[in-house]
């Protein structure tokens, strides 16, 4: 399993080994070893996620109060989707900035994002299932939302689906009502930089 740094600090895409004949495909879906050598400390498994989206749904941008935060280890197991990483932390060198990555049933990559950042994704098919492995389990209380068409963010968001047809934009009414990274700021509601990294390093 190959691993490359995303340009948001904190975030990393793996790329697997694929071993395919006649009968199908087998990877490694999934390294302790490897994330944790990359991450620089071990990752806990708290709770797994599934989502199933139809081509156009908008799911983000969503993250945690940091501590405890709630790290993430997302693969799409079918169809596809863009992922997208957004540094939401105040004080950070990249605050405001996003990057994606691709994640399909061809490459079957996988993105890892740590505690304090922002994680969103648009389906670019029907049935584009997601799995989402998490540091902690769900706290309503502590997880919040950035809305994900914000300009200040300005995400570039696929105008087509996988089938090169036109994506026309779902979104939950939670989402849709998500503040502005401006007000999310303004309201105390994002994580500090320096205390997120705090955090981290205490788990190594």
């Amino acid at each position: 399993m190959k691993a490359r740094e995303l340009t948001i600090v904190g975030a990393w895409e793996f790329t697997p080994v694929l071993h395919g004949d006649d009968r199908g495909v087998f990877l490694e879906a999934f390294k302790a070893d490897v994330l944790a050598e990359t991450i620089g400390h071990r990752f806990d498994l708290a709770q797994v996620n599934t989502s199933v989206s139809a081509a156009g749904v908008l799911r983000g941008i969503h993250f945690a109060d940091v501590p405890p935060g709630q790290a993430k280890y997302v693969t799409c197991t079918v169809g596809s989707i863009l992922d997208v990483i957004v540094d939401i932390r105040v004080g950070s060198p990249t605050f405001g900035r996003w990057d994606a990555v691709l994640l399909d049933d061809v490459d079957r990559k996988a993105v890892y994002l740590s505690e304090g950042i922002g994680h969103g994704f648009c389906s670019l098919e029907d049935g584009s299932t997601v799995t989402y492995l998490c540091s902690t389990g769900y706290n309503p209380g502590g997880e919040h939302g950035v809305n994900p068409l914000d300009p200040e963010i300005g995400i570039d968001w696929p105008r087509v689906a996988r089938d090169g047809t036109p994506l026309e934009y779902e979104l939950s009414a939670k989402d849709l009502a998500a503040p502005s990274l401006s007000e999310a700021r303004e309201a105390g509601l994002l994580p500090e930089y320096g205390a997120v990294a705090d955090f981290v390093d205490g788990l190594r």
